[in-house]
């Protein structure tokens, strides 16, 4: 989890070695996989089929249990008994908890960064942009409200918990079609498939154009969210291909 004050972490630390995890100079090692134990206020706690509250539940765990830590990714952002996190813990395949109700020992990534795309549930898809119906101003990124830019950069800070501005990384990301080469000069992956979570970008065109990736299907085509392209300053939903042509996207940023 990530959100712990500094006076919390050594009770967590001290704590680790009492339950046999592995703890170095600083914090706990990131191996192939971790542990962690379901702590919560109640009896059980939620598991569910992705790392978001918007995903069905599937089942419950009982609080106590030694859970194995497949891999980790960021998704809903939940408060817990380890304060606030938008990390989610692979417990196995198709089931998630939140790590803000799971002791791990250190705050943050413990375990490998989840691969693969898990779509989005239908309830997370949705315009919940904080400067919807605005058709100028600057954000506070940096960005022309109402742009696709500035709806990209929300959702990299919201969804992907990536303190994303416009000077990210030391790099000045302006235009849409200037992302990808931003990107790579930040050292930041770029890849021409995209993943739930990935930026989508078109460099094509006066301006070029950015979405987030919200589903992959199984065709190769995706869902992307996005703003100012089906119409000017609004949200829009819509199903996406790979390549260059104006409704397409030829480049994926993967922040996380």
């Amino acid at each position: 989890m990530r959100s712990l004050t500094l006076s919390q972490k050594p009770v967590r630390l001290a704590l680790a070695g009492a339950l046999g995890l592995s703890v170095v100079a600083g914090g706990a090692a990131i191996a192939d996989a971790a542990t962690g134990t379901i702590r919560t206020s109640g009896a059980t706690l939620t598991v569910r089929s992705g790392p978001g509250t918007g995903y069905q539940a599937v089942t419950t765990i009982a609080k106590g249990t030694r859970v194995d830590i497949r891999c980790q990714t960021y998704g809903t952002t939940v408060k817990g008994t380890y304060g606030t996190s938008n990390i989610w813990d692979k417990i196995g395949t198709g089931r998630y908890v939140s790590d803000a109700y799971v002791y791990t020992g250190r705050d943050g990534f413990v375990a490998p960064r989840c691969g693969g795309s898990t779509p989005a549930p239908t309830g997370a898809i949705k315009d919940d942009y904080p400067y919807r119906g605005a058709t100028s101003g600057v954000d506070p990124w940096n960005f022309y409200k109402g742009q696709c830019t500035s709806f990209a950069a929300w959702r990299v800070r919201h969804n992907l918990g990536v303190a994303f501005s416009n000077s990210y990384k030391g790099q000045h990301w302006g235009n849409a079609e200037h992302w990808d080469n931003a990107a790579r000069a930040a050292g930041i992956p770029v890849y021409k498939s995209p993943r739930v979570g990935d930026i989508a970008v078109r460099s094509s065109g006066t301006w070029g154009h950015v979405a987030y990736v919200a589903k992959v299907n199984s065709d190769g085509s995706f869902m992307v969210e996005e703003y100012n392209h089906v119409r000017s300053d609004t949200y829009s939903y819509r199903r996406a291909t790979k390549g260059t042509g104006s409704e397409q996207f030829s480049d994926f940023i993967r922040f996380t």
